[in-house]
Parts: C-alpha cells; structure tokens; sequence
C-alpha cells in the first residue's frame, strides 16, 4: 500500500512540473557532467534553474490569435 501511495505520489510531482529540478540534476549528471569537468561548469542552482525554466516558459507570445 505505502509503495503505491509513493508512485502515485512520484507521477502527480511528475505531471505537476514539481520534480523538474531533480530530473534536470539527474540528466546533467547522465549527460553533461562528462563535458563539464573540462568547461569546469556547474549545474545550475534551484533557483537558477526555475528562473530559467519559467522565462522559457513564459517569455514571448504565448496566444493562439
């Protein structure tokens, strides 16, 4: 029971956009913190990343008409 209650719970932060900072964390530790090391870059900070996410997110027209 609880591990179905942590699924549903893991799918509702997924669908929401609440763990977006983790799977970015996650994807930059698969992908990018190989060309890094030699860049000596970081990945961005929580609030760097939302700051980012939400300009991508909210900049420029967003409207059908």
């Amino acid at each position: 029971m609880l591990n179905k209650i942590k699924a549903l719970w893991q799918n509702i932060r997924r669908l929401s956009g609440d763990d977006a900072y983790e799977q970015y964390l996650q994807h930059y530790l698969q992908h990018q913190a190989e060309n890094a090391e030699l860049e000596h870059e970081l990945p961005l900070s929580r609030a760097a990343f939302f700051k980012q996410w939400q300009d991508k997110k909210w900049k420029g027209i967003k409207r059908c008409c």
